[in-house]
């Protein structure tokens, strides 16, 4: 990637920004790998849909903090995968790869393996 000068990384965090907070934004968790592109229909099955906070604090050089959501219900059971972050009107936005602490995803869980009825939460997002 080009190397991007401030005043750019700025405006494309607070671009993000009025995205998530202009309804609340969801972050969906799916099974399997994440398709090629966001604007590919999403892949395998859809295990929990968390409806964001519409709290999003001002960008600081460019990184997003989003804070927790309310426990969402697990619809399925199955192994996250991926998850995909979209507005309120349900544009996709970022797909990122799900695992635990330590593996390198973007999306970090206690668990991947998530059982139907069972309960998830997002404590904060970080977006650089």
């Amino acid at each position: 990637m080009a190397n991007q000068s401030d005043v750019l990384i700025a405006a494309r965090a607070e671009a993000l920004r009025s995205l998530l907070t202009a309804g609340p934004a969801r972050l969906k968790i799916y099974t399997g790998a994440a398709p090629a592109t966001p604007q590919t229909a999403a892949t395998g099955t859809l295990l929990a849909d968390l409806v964001m906070s519409a709290t999003v604090a001002a960008p600081v050089a460019g990184v997003l903090t989003v804070s927790a959501t309310a426990d969402a219900t697990v619809a399925a059971s199955g192994t996250a995968g991926w998850a995909r972050l979209s507005t309120s009107a349900g544009a996709a936005l970022l797909d990122m790869s799900v695992g635990i602490a330590g593996s390198g995803h973007e999306v970090i869980l206690s668990a991947v393996a998530l059982y139907a009825g069972g309960f998830v939460r997002l404590t904060s997002l970080t977006l650089t």
